[in-house]
């Protein structure tokens, strides 16, 4: 251990040496802006994004991944990508889709009986308490399978996915009313409410619906309460975007259409296309619904069952007069509540300006039964002209709005000119553009949508990467541009290439506000927040076999998977439960079983379980997939599938080593040696107040039983060194030094993180 110690040095010497030889051999600042053609502005943009090693990002923006399925965590103002987070599709690195909770997780996605194996994640959402992000939870939903996801960030996986039992499509989700009371998902285009019901185009008008989807959230389990959700029947437009009112218009939510020609295409048939037909028009609707009061209603047997499902259906949400229409200039995306609640901002594509509607005036036109006219379906209509507050001209292809923390200001994408525009909402002005490469869609300030934005950066979401970056095929990344919003002037800081899915919206929270924990009580699943039924504590593992049904009860902790040989008969349905014991934080193990597609990532304190038919005889490694040791790839076992019947034929032990007693007290010198570190590591810690840390009293804890296993494999070897059994002497005192390097290698972990953060000397 000391020969191994000297070597370490030598090597940290070596490094620093280089290193400072490297920094004398530098060029000037000036002649590495001179090298690579930057300018003074580039170094200002560099540096304001620039985290150093060992500092952390001030936000963490969650941003959808598209295609993927998945949702992309990212920190600002790095840029850095931090987590691939599986939602709808299965992910091999978290072993998600793999083990079997997060088997059942995805399972609750299937869609008439059938796995759906890729979703378009558009629109995430993170749960607020009184208008504020609380950092708690995310929700997302699926464009192309109507589904919504819940992801608990205490530890950033995803705990439920639901399916919309009335859409076939959906784009307007996931928005979150002020206390995450609901989450909003509104369809996109329409359909049948009723399952597996035909009905040709020509009745689109009559058989062929919208509508919009309250799913009840229940703080408490962290879940979606279905049976407690409800939708509102809405005309065949199709609906788009959504946003939940706040403070002065507490209780209403806002969701803008497009499309309400109702225009079926059909080129095919020789008639002008979609895009044609529901352009036409000069204006589409807003829809305006008051949500509490629905609530109420369906509460009070209201509502209809489709597919099971509570549906408030459109004539009671007119008579009840809880469903109103606005006009909107047509095509629009966006519809954004200001963050008092007192205006709701629609942009429409296909118009130049924006539009700022008064949540006070919509409510005085209602109040006095002042509505232009009706909708084919009886809904009333509130004229524009007495909801508009003002209508600013920004530019071409105006999309969505977010808020700055300064009063009155906000920012609009503009997808035709690739532009941000940053305008005065109370004074209809505009201030500053910024073009941005290329076709801006979605824009997120930090916390931009909540009742207090953050300010200071927003990220433009951009459509086309084209000439950004280095060329990878047609198939180009994604481009996110960060931009610094904290002065009169807009600045463009920094380009991230996103190369998974198309990343569609983001939202962003101060990292502070993130309270994930860093390991599991042990034993519990992770999927349900429940103990575990497969959970093993040490000591404890056994294999049971009933008939041709294997279960195991096995643990991971650094460098062994107990037991270390299973075996099987051909055909066994094998469970193989694993219980992670380490309780220092990062200390993640893997679990694979070759060619039988079963993979776990098993945190510290989760427990998993892998099933998997043993269909085919043979020998099959397994091994930890985590890089989690020195003794990594020594973290092994065999999984033997032997056929029916076998009988072993062969006597005798494994193979053994010529080891002498010479070779047991050159061991036992290292295990003193070892030991006399570990003495002076302790004497460390417990001379400072490390319990002030709840990190370092994790791995100190973590140490400790480590160290504590060394006592009965002492006595093993010992009682090998009574026999003159050298290997097994050797071997046994080995494994104390395993435990001991393991247990250095926490309590070094910890005397550095002590010393990094100012701990203090105990009298």
């Amino acid at each position: 251990m000391k020969r191994l110690n000297r070597t370490a040095v030598s090597l940290v010497v070596g490094c620093m040496g280089f290193a400072a030889s490297a920094v004398w051999a530098a060029d000037s600042l000036q002649d590495v802006l001179k090298e690579r053609g930057l300018s003074q502005q580039d170094l200002l943009a560099a540096a304001k994004t620039y985290v150093p090693t060992g500092k952390r990002d001030e936000y963490v923006a969650f941003s959808s991944g598209g295609q993927s399925g998945q949702v992309i965590v990212y920190a600002i103002p790095s840029m850095r990508i931090l987590k691939y987070i599986g939602v709808f599709t299965p992910e091999p690195w978290q072993g998600y889709g793999f083990d079997e909770s997060s088997k059942k997780v995805l399972a609750g996605g299937k869609i008439d009986g059938k796995d759906i194996t890729w979703g378009d994640t558009h629109h995430p959402a993170i749960s607020e308490t009184n208008g504020e992000y609380d950092g708690q939870f995310l929700f997302i939903n699926d464009k192309a399978n109507p589904r919504l996801a819940v992801i608990d960030l205490r530890d950033f996986e995803t705990k439920q996915i639901v399916v919309n039992p009335i859409f076939k499509s959906e784009h307007g989700g996931a928005f979150v009313t002020t206390n995450s009371e609901y989450v909003i998902e509104a369809a996109q285009y329409a359909a049948p409410l009723e399952n597996k019901k035909f009905y040709p185009l020509e009745e689109f008008n009559e058989k062929y619906r919208g509508g919009i989807t309250y799913w009840k959230f229940d703080r408490k389990e962290g879940r979606i309460d279905t049976a407690k959700s409800f939708s509102l029947e809405l005309p065949p437009y199709s609906q788009d975007l959504s946003d939940a009112g706040k403070l002065a218009s507490e209780g209403w939510s806002f969701t803008n259409s497009f499309c309400s020609e109702r225009y079926v295409g059909g080129i095919e048939k020789g008639r002008p296309p979609y895009e044609a037909g529901c352009s036409a028009k000069d204006t589409d609707y807003m829809h305006v619904i008051n949500w509490k009061k629905a609530a109420e209603l369906v509460a009070a047997g209201k509502a209809k069952k489709i597919n099971g499902h509570d549906v408030l259906m459109m004539e009671t949400a007119i008579k009840e007069g809880i469903l109103f229409l606005i006009p909107e200039p047509k095509s629009p995306h966006g519809v954004d509540v200001t963050p008092d609640g007192k205006n709701i901002i629609v942009a429409g594509k296909l118009d130049t300006h924006v539009s700022v509607y008064s949540f006070e005036k919509i409510q005085a036109a209602i109040k006095a039964g002042k509505f232009e006219s009706k909708d084919p379906y009886g809904i009333p209509v509130i004229a524009m002209k007495d909801a508009i507050a003002t209508q600013v001209s920004l530019g071409l292809g105006p999309l969505h709005t977010q808020y700055d923390s300064k009063p009155c200001i906000a920012y609009t994408s503009l997808y035709v000119d690739s532009q941000v525009a940053k305008w005065n909402y109370c004074e209809g002005k505009v201030l500053d553009k910024l073009s941005v490469h290329y076709n801006i869609g979605h824009l997120m300030t930090m916390e931009g949508d909540s009742t207090k934005p953050a300010g200071k950066y927003l990220v433009a979401l951009n459509k086309l990467a084209i000439d950004r970056f280095v060329p990878v095929g047609p198939l180009h990344p994604q481009n996110h541009q960060l931009i610094d919003i904290s002065g009169d002037k807009m600045q463009l800081l920094y380009d991230m290439p996103l190369p998974l899915g198309e990343p569609h919206y983001v939202v962003a929270i101060d990292a502070k506000k993130l309270k994930p924990a860093v390991r599991y009580k042990v034993g519990t699943d992770s999927r349900t927040d429940q103990p575990h039924p497969g959970a093993t504590k040490a000591g404890e593992e056994r294999t049971v076999k009933k008939g041709n049904k294997v279960e195991v009860f096995g643990t991971l902790i650094r460098s062994h998977i107990t037991p270390e040989t299973i075996e099987v008969e051909v055909g066994d349905d094998v469970t193989i439960n694993l219980t992670n014991l380490e309780r220092a934080q990062d200390e993640t193990h893997g679990f694979t079983v070759s060619t039988f597609n079963v993979h776990a990532s098993v945190e510290p304190g989760k427990t998993v379980a892998v099933k998997f038919k043993a269909d085919k005889e043979g020998v099959y490694p397994y091994y930890c997939t985590e890089f989690c040791s020195a003794l990594h790839l020594e973290m092994q076992g065999y999984l033997l599938v032997k056929p029916k019947g076998w009988k072993p034929t062969k006597t005798g032990g494994l193979a053994a080593q010529n080891y002498t007693e010479a070779d047991y007290k050159a061991t036992l010198k290292k295990v003193a040696d070892t030991q006399a570190i570990i003495d002076s590591v302790v004497a460390y810690i417990t001379s400072v107040n490390y319990k002030d840390f709840p990190e370092v009293v994790a791995m100190v804890d973590d140490a400790f039983d480590q160290l504590g296993k060394t006592k009965d494999i002492k006595v093993k070897h010992e009682a090998a060194f009574a026999k003159k059994d050298w290997e097994n002497a050797n071997l046994w005192a080995e494994q104390v030094w395993q435990y001991q390097v393991k247990t250095a290698d926490l309590g070094l972990r910890a005397k550095t993180f002590l010393e990094q953060n100012g701990a203090k000397k105990v009298k």
